[in-house]
Order: C-alpha cells, then sequence, then structure tokens
C-alpha cells in the first residue's frame, strides 16, 4: 500500500484531454493511408469512385513494364546505397565511439548528420550542380551519381542506429581480448563485429528504406532513363490517374512497413 501522502509517477496520460488528442492525432495520420490501402482493390478506373472490389490494378501494375523497369532500379540503387552507406557509417562510428573525446568531435557529430538538419531539398540542388560539374569536365554518365547522391543522404540514418549499438556494448570483452594478445583487428572481428552486427543491419535497413522511398534528390540527381518507382509515380500523378498507383503505393508501404519492423525488432532491448 502507498504511504499516506506519496505523489503518485507523473504520467502524461493522466493529463486532461490527452486521450481525445491522441485519438485525433492517430485518426489524421492514418485514415488517409487506409483510404489509400481500401482504394488499390477498387475495380472502377477513378481513384476516389469505389466500384466494387478487384485486384486488377495490383496485376496491371505486375505487367506493367515501366514499373518493373523502375522498381528494378530502384530495388538496385536502394541495396547499393545501403551497402556503401553502412559501410561508411560503421567506419565513422567506430571513429567517433572507440577513440577518447577530443577537440572537436562534436563538430565531426554535426557533419555526420548535416543532411539531416538541412532541408532535403538544398541538399539536392547541391548534389546536381556538384554532378553537373564533374559531367562536364569527365563526360561520364550512369547510374553512379544517383547512387553517390543515395549513399551521402542514407549515411546519417545508418550511423545513429549503429553509434547507438556502440555506446551500448561493454568494452570489457574487447578489454579481455586485448589483454589475451589479440591483435585490433582479430578483436573487431571475433569480438566487436558480432556484437556490432545487429546496429549494422538495423543501420542498412533504414538506409534500404529512406534511399528506397527518396523523391526529391532522386528528381534533382537523375538524368534521362533513370526512372525510380517514386519518380514513375510522381510523373504518373501529372498525367491520367488510375487505381493503379493506389495498388504500387500500397506495395511500397507494405515494403517499408515490414522493413521497418524488422529494424524496431532487431534494435529493441531485451527485457
Amino acid at each position: 500500500m502507498a504511504l499516506f501522502g506519496q505523489r503518485r509517477p507523473f504520467s502524461i496520460r493522466r493529463l486532461p484531454g490527452f486521450t481525445m488528442i491522441a485519438i485525433t492525432c492517430f485518426v489524421l495520420l492514418y485514415t488517409p493511408i487506409v483510404t489509400l490501402v481500401v482504394y488499390s482493390f477498387n475495380a472502377g478506373k477513378y481513384i476516389a469512385i469505389w466500384e466494387g472490389f478487384s485486384l486488377q490494378w495490383y496485376v496491371a501494375a505486375w505487367n506493367n513494364a515501366a514499373v518493373q523497369d523502375a522498381t528494378i532500379r530502384s530495388l538496385v540503387l536502394a541495396a547499393l546505397a545501403s551497402l556503401f552507406a553502412t559501410t561508411l557509417a560503421t567506419m565513422a562510428a567506430l571513429g567517433t565511439t572507440r577513440v577518447k573525446p577530443f577537440r572537436g568531435l562534436t563538430a565531426i557529430y554535426a557533419m555526420i548528420n548535416q543532411p539531416l538538419m538541412v532541408p532535403e531539398i538544398v541538399t539536392a540542388v547541391a548534389l546536381l550542380i556538384l554532378f553537373a560539374v564533374i559531367k562536364v569536365a569527365t563526360g561520364v554518365q550512369g547510374l553512379y551519381y544517383l547512387v553517390a547522391a543515395h549513399t551521402a543522404f542514407c549515411i546519417p540514418f545508418a550511423y545513429l542506429p549503429i553509434r547507438a549499438r556502440l555506446e551500448g556494448m561493454d568494452l570489457t570483452l574487447e578489454t579481455a581480448a586485448a589483454d589475451l594478445y589479440a591483435t585490433p583487428w582479430q578483436t573487431f572481428r571475433r569480438v566487436t563485429l558480432p556484437l556490432l552486427f545487429p546496429g549494422i543491419l538495423a543501420g542498412a535497413m533504414l538506409a534500404f528504406v529512406i534511399s528506397l522511398d527518396d523523391v526529391v534528390i532522386t528528381e534533382f540527381v537523375k538524368s534521362a532513363g533513370q526512372e525510380t518507382l517514386p519518380t514513375y509515380m510522381l510523373g504518373q500523378l501529372r498525367r491520367v490517374i488510375t487505381p493503379e498507383i493506389n495498388a504500387i503505393s500500397t506495395a511500397l508501404l507494405a515494403i517499408s512497413i515490414i522493413v521497418v519492423s524488422l529494424f524496431f525488432v532487431i534494435t529493441r532491448k531485451p527485457s
């Protein structure tokens, strides 16, 4: 039994109106998404007039050659960007957590996380100008620029969970390995990397989703014939809109939910 006069711990859920505000926020956030998913099964050709249940628009999207090409390019781009971004983020995380604090470390944190603080349109314009100069000077064209742009943008998203994992790791095992005459590489390969792997995997999945869903940077950097799935959908919205766009959006939503759910499962601390 609680002692007389003892105050209960503060909980925001007991504030007046909290429940109603929370319900309103959830309704405003998820009603459009639920509507999108429902109307992706619409049998009619209009996106907002329900004419019965059908899977025809999923079939149409699956058989659409332009959608297939954009989807493959998006998956390849996201895979390469997440691979490179995660590799660089892991190196950056090790270099900023496995060292003694020094002057300028805070500035390094700020530089790594800069893409998170700068508006994405600013990053897109800067990359457009940089790559335009490189293209003029070298004459080299290709998907490399999109990969580089997505990699640069995804690095902080991969860096945060990897750094968090490193900061939560106990240094005892690494110290014990060093005491047993293990080289730094052996310590990293046999001790640090296995313990760090969940954070690396989480960072890679987060970078993959960010790259897969990106529109602004892709729209500025891509060349002709380099449509990704999001930019293809943006182009279709400027023309005739059909429930096929709803079906593609629902598929992207499902992929994002699966990957983000895995991210939270992997990064969840054991009880």
